[in-house]
């Protein structure tokens, strides 16, 4: 994701570079035919651009707020997340309690703290349609990749896979039912954040309001050098390119801020966040799991 003081302008003006040399060209050519060749009837009254002016940014206005409100819309899904999934390690970490076999709960655990930040990488990559198991073997046992390459969605089989760990929890008498109970409601809301994101990602902004603003805009850029050829003479060159430029500008911030999910540096910055989250889990696993080198080991798995 961009930050604010990190924008080079050579990346916002790449984006119009094309547009703003082919809107050069042409009101160059305009203003040679009014004043080398004498066409002087080509000019037409400034009202007329206005008015479409006036139009054009009504248009632009309310693409840009939709836009808008799908890219906070996502961040606030993203901010929900984080939170869950401190919740999530608090309840793993402090409702579970065993009288013995404590250095097999402390691993179970460890897997589980685990799987919840690799479900945060694995979301955000199965959102950006790369490879949802990429980099999660640090975090999760081959056993449980293994059973993940079945699935399309491995972030729901992850979810999954919690659901039957808490199961076992309950089998085991490391929680009670209502333990059990407040645990799953966390990932229910898990579940739900990760519904709405796919709703954004699968959702497209309407393709022919895009189509019509855009028609739009193209049309008032070339009525734009006959309006002001008679008023600004020469100077009208580089006024209409930042006029242009303005608008395609705009233009553009909107296709860029209505999917945050593109892999684009204006997107929700789901791999920083998810970062952040697995700093957050591994810190607090540490303060709860310190291993007993004469405790003999023995763990129980779910069942795949």
């Amino acid at each position: 994701m961009l930050l604010k003081k990190n924008i080079p302008l050579k990346y916002v003006f790449g984006k119009i570079r094309y547009e703003i040399l082919l809107v050069a060209v042409y009101t160059m050519a305009i203003n040679t035919l009014y004043y080398r060749f004498d066409f002087t009837d080509i000019s037409i009254p400034i009202a007329v651009p206005m008015v479409l002016g006036t139009v054009l940014s009504l248009l632009l206005a309310f693409r840009s707020n939709q836009a808008y409100d799908r890219w906070w819309e996502a961040r606030t899904i993203w901010g929900a997340i984080v939170n869950d999934s401190r919740s999530l390690t608090r309840q793993v970490l402090s409702l579970m309690d065993a009288t013995y076999q404590s250095e097999e709960l402390a691993h179970f655990q460890e897997r589980f703290v685990k799987r919840q930040a690799a479900w945060c990488f694995s979301l955000g990559q199965s959102l950006r349609k790369t490879d949802p198991l990429k980099g999660l073997d640090r975090l999760l046992t081959r056993r449980e990749l293994n059973h993940l390459m079945k699935y399309d969605n491995v972030p729901a089989a992850l979810l999954l896979l919690h659901g039957k760990d808490l199961k076992l929890a309950l089998d085991n008498g490391w929680i009670n039912q209502y333990q059990q109970m407040c645990m799953d409601e966390t990932l229910s809301r898990l579940t739900d954040s990760m519904g709405r994101c796919e709703r954004i990602k699968n959702t497209v902004f309407p393709a022919t309001y895009s189509l019509y603003t855009h028609f739009t805009l193209i049309f008032f850029i070339l009525l734009l050098p006959f309006a002001l050829i008679d008023v600004m003479g020469f100077m009208e060159i580089p006024l209409v390119i930042a006029i242009a430029a303005s608008f395609l500008l705009i233009e553009k911030m909107g296709i860029n801020l209505q999917d945050p999910f593109e892999n684009k540096p204006t997107d929700t910055p789901v791999t920083t966040i998810a970062r952040n989250i697995e700093k957050d889990l591994r810190q607090m696993l540490q303060e709860q799991y310190e291993p007993q080198e004469d405790m003999l080991v023995t763990q129980k798995y779910y069942v795949l």
